[in-house]
């Protein structure tokens, strides 16, 4: 019998992994994807949300705990667990020596990537070199693992894990760690949970799945079933305003918009829905897909002018592009005099200012609602482009409630042997909203918590079968 069953094959899962391994205990790794899409959203991120005190390495400045705090209650507007929280900003400070024990290597954020150089640390080739790195080093120290393996059930007793079943197959071990995601990759479950507006619209049939299609929730579904506590509305999700064009699944941060807060956005009527300016867009890129989710048909365009050029990463697909804003209104579909006349009150109300798109500068509206409250400039300087937007979900926030042990709980009381990290807990700390690279902090941090306490039940586990 293996001490350590992890179940999922992302960040969490192997940061769980090589936690409980290092402890001593033996580990298996059940991953649902095939090997080449292997390690589930984490394959599509780019960085980590860090806590330091003084510049470090690829971090500039400094971000302290408690502006680090003040960020994730800003963006959650409090939903969130502080003490869980804190543990988490805590974790951030300490955890990259670890991570490069295990292979995985930093860069300095690149121009254009959201303002994060003080924030956030950058994964050197992305999400899928830290994924990789993590599998390298998890082989190397003997955890197994096994592709192609979803686990759609578990055998419990009194809150206590036994075992899990892929399929026909029963598989026992002493301790075991949750880490198997959301459920956005499973269309049924969002159109439940977002059911019909009052335009008579299912808003969830226009969305995109950012994340990897391997993420449907059947282990999640179980453990509400079979009385987990739960934490996390349905309906909230680490959700971006994606292109339009993107694919159903696995488009990745390629196909995020992020000229929003450079222009305005207009929804299917021509009509503005909402602040493009309101604060920096690492803080806010994360509510725009349901801003758009909210709108007629589930559809937004952001439109710039040529003096957005060159200020933000350009996506992967180009973007409608006309000499006159009549010319983009017909492009792109919407009505010419609507969107003529929103263009025309937003380029009256701008007030000059000095334009700085790296602080909160005082280029705003005046006498607009609603209001441009930063970055607000004339968009008069053609050629224009429109960018046609979709909802595009990353991963939900539904999960299952925890403590600083990540311990999964049944009727408030924790379990000795069963614990879960990642998405399938993030909604303790993230009750709604989204700073970059907030998620891996949790997973990270979590993971580790999981997998070491895995490993100490796993080791009490052994003691009580051989008395």
């Amino acid at each position: 019998m293996v001490d350590v069953l992890v179940i999922g094959g992302g960040n969490a899962a192997l940061c769980a992994a090589l936690t409980a391994r290092e402890a001593g205990a033996t580990v298996l790794l059940l991953e649902a994807a095939p090997r080449e899409w292997r390690g589930g959203n984490s394959q599509h991120t780019r960085n980590l949300r860090c806590m330091h005190d003084a510049p470090q390495d690829v971090l500039v400045e400094a971000y302290p705990e408690e502006e680090f705090w003040r960020d994730l209650l800003k963006v959650t507007g409090g939903a969130t667990d502080e003490r869980l929280a804190r543990l988490v900003i805590r974790a951030s400070a300490s955890c990259r020596t670890w991570m490069r024990r295990h292979g995985v290597r930093f860069q300095p954020s690149l121009s254009g990537a959201l303002h994060t150089a003080r924030t956030n640390a950058f994964f050197m080739g992305g999400g899928k070199a830290l994924v990789n790195a993590y599998y390298r080093s998890a082989e190397r120290l003997g955890v197994r693992i096994r592709y192609d393996c979803p686990v759609q059930r578990l055998d419990l007793h009194d809150g206590r894990f036994v075992a899990a079943w892929a399929g026909d197959e029963r598989i026992e071990a002493r301790s075991c760690v949750l880490a198997a995601g959301g459920f956005e990759s499973n269309l049924a479950w969002l159109r439940q949970a977002w059911g019909v507006d009052e335009r008579g619209e299912c808003p969830a049939d226009n969305f995109l799945i950012r994340g990897t299609r391997f993420n449907t929730g059947v282990l999640l579904r179980f453990m509400i079933d079979a009385g987990a506590d739960t934490v996390g509305d349905p309906t909230q999700a680490h959700m971006v305003a994606i292109d339009a064009r993107a694919p159903l699944y696995d488009g990745g941060i390629c196909t995020r918009i992020d000229c929003v807060s450079l222009g305005v956005v207009v929804n299917r009527e021509a009509a503005r829905f909402y602040d493009e300016g309101e604060d920096f867009w690492p803080k806010r890129y994360a509510i725009w897909g349901r801003l758009v989710a909210q709108q007629p048909g589930q559809i937004a365009w952001s439109i710039i002018d040529a003096k957005a050029l060159g200020r933000f990463m350009p996506p992967v697909f180009p973007g409608t592009k006309a000499d006159t804003l009549d010319g983009l209104a017909r492009a792109l579909g919407l009505d010419a005099s609507r969107f003529l006349a929103t263009l025309q009150g937003f380029n009256a109300a701008c007030r000059a200012g000095t334009f700085d798109h790296t602080v909160l500068d005082d280029c705003a509206t005046v006498g607009l609602r609603p209001p441009k409250s930063h970055w607000a400039r004339p968009i008069d300087t053609p050629p224009f482009f429109g960018y046609a937007l979709r909802p595009g979900v990353t991963f939900t926030y539904l999960g299952l409630k925890v403590d600083d042990s990540a311990a999964v709980h049944f009727g408030g009381m924790p379990s000795a042997n069963l614990f879960v990290a990642g998405e399938m807990m993030a909604g303790n700390v993230l009750g709604q909203g989204y700073t970059a690279g907030v998620g891996m902090s949790i997973g990270t941090a979590f993971g580790r918590i999981a997998g070491a306490q895995a490993a100490a039940a796993a080791a009490k586990e052994g003691t009580r079968a051989t008395v």
